[in-house]
């Protein structure tokens, strides 16, 4: 069977780092942290109080407020950035056929900050039975997907995908492999996730999985640095329109680049912790290069799941290592969490979206907050540490891992005719 080749054809994004995909890749090409302290809800007693929160945000600038009110913080992210991406892909009743167009949407977590406010009320009243109608459609996973498919009048494949923090990349592999079977000619995919809340929060740092650094929040998230003491939460939405090549260049649509490739693993070792030695890292890469026909050395840079864990970065190196071997040491590596901090099922998609931003442009955004180098990490490797590099980039890897031992990898490239 011939694959049909797809390209990408319309971007969108809501950060801590920027209300819109230019606002964002310009404060990442720039090195600029979006964290800061918390100011969604009262965090005084908790062992964090910072996070990288998507700032001065009011549904109601984007959204009817009625509507609005029937949907979670993270569904109103994803329609946000799934408007622009739509709008950047000049999509119109006129140049596509709506049955052939898809929504195939992530998050890790969904509606969080609305189960915390329906269980918070319900508990504090009599026993009454007290709930929002709106209570199950504004949390579950799929709803996402739902409303854009609406909003838009999509009738093509249309569902959810939870994998942990590896969520938006496997929606974007899904959506691929929708589109190259020739199951749908567009597919609008990537992640959103919100749930900074006390639950949320609570609940990472009962994990031990948050960096606690409140005397300097700017600079907590620390990819590789030896201080490394955990993640800083992040929130957002990335949206990619995904296309096949054929029907883009039909409807003459602006091309950033190709997906090349895409793959799927899982450690089989802990519920929370990656495998020591990198094992499904390693297998993850493997496996996207097969599927892309690519070698190890057609890559230029791989933006990395880097999530400024103890564990995970070592393992995460280890495993770049075995992949590229001698290749690893020209190739450039950073961690854009380190500005973004970790938005969970939306990272995903927001790394998909700088990989293909630094292919576009042959710069590469840098790993920022780097202060003593770790012994534990091969000094020879270049991590992009503090300013963003000029670089001609061909083709670009981007890791998600996930609790529960999900790792997905995906590769995008230049588009060539």
């Amino acid at each position: 069977m011939d694959l049909k080749r797809v390209v990408v054809t319309g971007l969108g994004a809501l950060t801590p780092l920027g209300k819109s995909v230019s606002q964002y890749w310009q404060s990442l090409e720039q090195g600029v942290s979006g964290c800061d302290f918390i100011r969604q809800f009262d965090v005084t007693k908790f062992k964090t109080r910072f996070a990288c929160e998507v700032k001065d945000f009011e549904a109601s600038d984007y959204l009817d407020k009625k509507e609005a009110r029937k949907m979670d913080r993270y569904c109103q992210f994803a329609l946000i950035a799934s408007d622009e991406a739509v709008k950047d892909a000049g999509i119109s009743k006129e140049n596509v056929n709506p049955d052939r167009v898809g929504v195939i949407f992530a998050s890790g977590i969904g509606g969080l900050i609305t189960f915390q406010e329906e269980v918070i009320n319900f508990a504090s009243g009599d026993g009454t039975p007290r709930f929002n109608p709106f209570f199950i459609p504004k949390m579950i996973l799929d709803i996402a997907a739902g409303h854009i498919s609406m909003r838009h009048g999509f009738r093509g494949p249309n569902y959810a995908v939870v994998s942990a923090c590896a969520s938006s990349t496997n929606a974007i592999i899904d959506a691929f492999d929708n589109i190259r079977l020739n199951k749908a000619d567009i597919i609008i995919t990537g992640g959103s996730e919100a749930v900074i809340s006390a639950a949320g929060l609570g609940g990472f740092n009962a994990m031990k999985a948050l960096s606690e650094r409140n005397d300097d929040p700017k600079t907590a998230s620390r990819p590789f640095d030896k201080d490394r003491d955990g993640f800083v939460m992040g929130e957002g939405s990335g949206v990619l329109v995904l296309e096949s090549l054929e029907h883009a260049l039909a409807r003459g649509a602006k091309i950033y680049c190709e997906i090349a490739g895409g793959g799927a693993t899982a450690d089989a070792h802990h519920i929370t912790a990656p495998h020591p030695e990198g094992l499904g890292a390693n297998n993850v890469m493997r496996v996207a290069l097969q599927d892309a026909g690519m070698k190890p050395e057609d890559i230029n840079y791989i933006n990395v799941h880097g999530t400024s864990t103890p564990l995970g970065d070592i393992a995460e190196t280890k495993a770049i290592l075995n992949v590229f071997g001698e290749h690893a040491y020209n190739l450039n590596i950073s961690s854009t969490k380190s500005m973004t901090g970790h938005c969970l099922g939306a990272a995903g998609a927001l790394e998909a979206l700088a990989c293909i931003m630094a292919v576009t442009k042959d710069i590469i955004p840098p790993t920022i907050n780097h202060f003593t180098d770790d012994p534990e990490l091969d000094s020879k490797l270049d991590f992009t540490f503090h300013k963003a590099q000029h670089k001609v980039v061909n083709a670009a890897l981007s890791n998600t891992f996930g609790f529960g031992g999900h790792n997905a990898s995906v590769i995008v490239k230049k588009y060539k005719a």
